[in-house]
């Protein structure tokens, strides 16, 4: 089945009803090519409809969702057994109409190229129309574009990273986790993915995924230098720059060379930093001086405390930069050519790590407080190895070894090896493979110098002249029985109640005659294995009593009584002595101002008893209180009702005569 590949057009996906509607596959792959998006690979028409009169196409993602360019299938698309769809109508197979293949049009004029130098790509297209595929006829066979290389020469002056300056162009645009960057290149460590356009932040080494393919002509890998993505799809190319060739360079650059012209360089350099108050080159400027310029001379030590080193030249391959010895500087390269530092340049903290510049894969690599920088070229520039030395005493011995063409070799060839000064020796022995019961471990070789027991990095020796490992046994001792071990259980996670658990590790050992040990898998502890969990705690939590506000004093004067509400949520197993639910008050001391009775005939009234305790109250009924002696505290609304005494009084005092009146709105008794 072939895919679409070509728009649909603006039309928008429609819903079809909730009823499965049954489909059929049309195989007319021409068609659906020239009217469906790329998402569209299943071409569908509906039963209900004349499959003739209209084209349905559904997402496979999604069958119940369609598209159509409300026209009809091709001529010759099948639409039931034994019928085909001619002019729009479904027609019984007629043999005497003639089934037209499709035949492919003349090639158009190769397009431009996509890039100016450094090697690009440009296409020339051609259509299935002549004749187009008809009455059933076959699709063209084939594809409808070629293309071919072009702009192979390399870029004048400095060399051109098409991928950084891809990268370069998304430092205004493209905001990742809101906020703009410098966005340097990045190859994926996966290889389908190098062709899709992945830069890395400067600022926060964050990587990024930038939506887009990269440009056509853009090198599939820093490791590659002729392959190209083309349309998404990495293109092998060989160093004779033809598509497909499998050509290669040797280690010096030649196509298809033998090694036969390239030379090795290695060396050591050592230098130690000028001591304080020695410093060469400073001077003084006079007052008043106008139109100042300094320039930066040869001297191998500027005014950031950098200390320069060697030169590596243009052009060399495989190069490897060491320590000798763990020392108190940081390693520095810059560009010679442009003054850029590409690693180090501000002190940077020593930490493992790959970066790229101009078109250059470098690992900077740190172990044991040790110093390797390592590329396999080829240098487009030539650059700088300097050290940062943090005082003024210590002495910084740098080796390094690189591999060019015997043409470029440098006029003082002194450091050009032609004997070997390195050789493999015996560094130590690998971990046993078994720790009981006989097992295996193998020799591992380092590189050092000659007559020197220093290990330096492997890339200093030939690896082809590399010992074989030696193999021997080891560890013969019987194995013991494993056996669980228990760790101390934990406290328990509740005091009390039904929730409560301690846990505590338990593993399975077997223990060695040397007095170690390891960890295995369960499976070989042959009892059963102790719990590692267990519920603890697990009694009742004794409740608290739960206590309500206290309530007004039940009398104004003299002594009286506060009450309030006191329960237990647990029954009656609330923790502690039940708190007083009664206690004594005294507001304060009555008055002596002599009662000469009631002031209202309400004041007989027992339902308005309880308003005695409001002084107002109290003194114009002082006969009925005093009779029924202290009465309950009245309720806040009632309290909010009247508001104060005055207000009472005027309520039961009538307007006319005293104690004859009449309230407006008589207390009515309730049965």
């Amino acid at each position: 089945m072939k895919e679409c590949v070509l728009k649909l057009g603006p039309d928008r996906p429609r819903p079809l009803s909730p009823l499965k509607l049954e489909c059929l596959w049309i195989g007319s792959a021409r068609f659906c090519s020239v009217l469906l998006d790329l998402h569209f690979s299943v071409l569908f028409q509906f039963r209900t409809f004349d499959p003739c009169k209209q084209l349905w196409c559904s997402h496979p993602d999604n069958p119940y969702f369609c598209k159509t360019k409300k026209g009809p299938p091709l001529d010759g698309t099948e639409c039931a057994p034994g019928k085909w769809c001619y002019k729009g109508h479904c027609m019984w197979k007629n043999p005497n109409q003639v089934k037209q293949d499709g035949a492919w049009s003349s090639w158009s004029k190769h397009g431009a190229c996509s890039r100016s130098c450094g090697t690009g790509v440009r296409f020339r297209t051609r259509q299935c129309s002549s004749p187009a595929p008809s009455n059933g006829g076959q699709d063209c066979p084939g594809v409808n574009y070629e293309y071919q290389l072009c702009s192979t020469s390399d870029c004048p002056k400095h060399f051109e990273d098409f991928r950084a300056q891809q990268c370069q162009h998304r430092n205004p645009h493209y905001e990742f986790q809101g906020a703009r960057h410098h966005w340097l290149p990045y190859e994926h460590p996966d290889a389908s993915k190098r062709c899709h356009l992945y830069c890395q932040s400067k600022e926060t080494a964050d990587v990024a995924y930038m939506k887009q393919l990269v440009h056509d002509g853009t090198r599939c890998s820093y490791k590659d230098a002729y392959s190209i993505c083309v349309r998404g799809e990495c293109v092998k190319v060989g160093c004779d720059r033809e598509i497909g060739s499998s050509k290669v360079e040797d280690k010096c650059g030649v196509c298809g060379g033998d090694n036969s012209h390239c030379r090795t360089v290695k060396g050591s350099f050592s230098r130690t930093p000028k001591k304080a108050g020695k410093t060469r080159g400073a001077f003084s400027l006079p007052k008043g001086a106008r139109n100042v310029f300094l320039n930066e001379t040869e001297d191998s030590r500027n005014v950031m405390g950098f200390l320069k080193m060697f030169l590596v030249p243009p052009g060399a391959r495989h190069v490897l930069v060491q320590e000798l010895e763990t020392g108190l500087h940081l390693l520095a390269v810059k560009n010679q050519a442009t003054g850029h530092y590409i690693l180090n340049g501000r002190g940077e903290e020593m930490k493992t790590r790959s970066f790229i510049d101009l078109g250059v894969e470098w690992h900077y690599g740190v172990e044991g407080d040790v110093e390797t920088l390592h590329t396999d070229g080829p240098l487009h520039e030539p650059v700088v190895v300097l050290i940062i030395p943090k005082d003024n005493e210590t002495r910084s011995t740098l080796m390094y070894k690189y591999i060019t063409h015997e043409d470029s070799v440098p006029v003082n060839n002194n450091n050009v090896i032609q004997e070997e000064t390195y050789e493999w020796a015996l560094k130590n022995w690998s971990p046993c493979s078994k720790p009981c019961s006989g097992g295996f471990q193998q020799t591992k070789y380092g590189c050092r110098k000659k007559g020197d027991t220093k290990m330096v990095h492997r890339g200093f020796c030939d690896a082809n002249k590399k010992p074989k490992p030696i193999r021997r046994m080891c560890n013969l001792q019987d194995c013991s029985q494993p056996q669980w071990v228990s760790d101390e259980w934990e406290h328990c996670t509740r005091t009390c109640g039904g929730l409560g658990f301690q846990i505590r590790t338990v593993r399975c050992m077997q223990f060695f005659q040397d007095g170690t040990n390891r960890s295995i898998h369960s499976k070989y502890c042959g009892s059963e294995k102790p719990e590692s969990r267990r519920p603890c705690n697990r009694t009742p939590c004794p409740s608290l009593w739960r206590t309500g506000a206290w309530s007004e004093c039940s009398v104004t004067c003299g002594e009286g009584t506060e009450r309030r509400l006191v329960t237990c949520r647990m029954g009656d197993q609330c923790f502690g002595e039940k708190p007083e639910t009664v206690r004594l008050c005294r507001p304060g001391s009555c008055s002596d101002e002599p009662c000469h009775g009631d002031k209202s005939i309400f004041c007989q009234m027992e339902v308005l008893a309880r308003y005695c305790s409001i002084p107002g109250y109290n003194k114009l009924c002082c006969d009925s209180c005093r009779r029924r002696g202290g009465v309950q505290s009245p309720e806040a609304e009632e309290h909010a009702r009247f508001g104060s005494a005055s207000q009472l009084s005027e309520t039961l005092t009538a307007p006319g005569k005293a104690g004859g009146a009449k309230p407006r709105h008589a207390p009515r008794r309730h049965r």
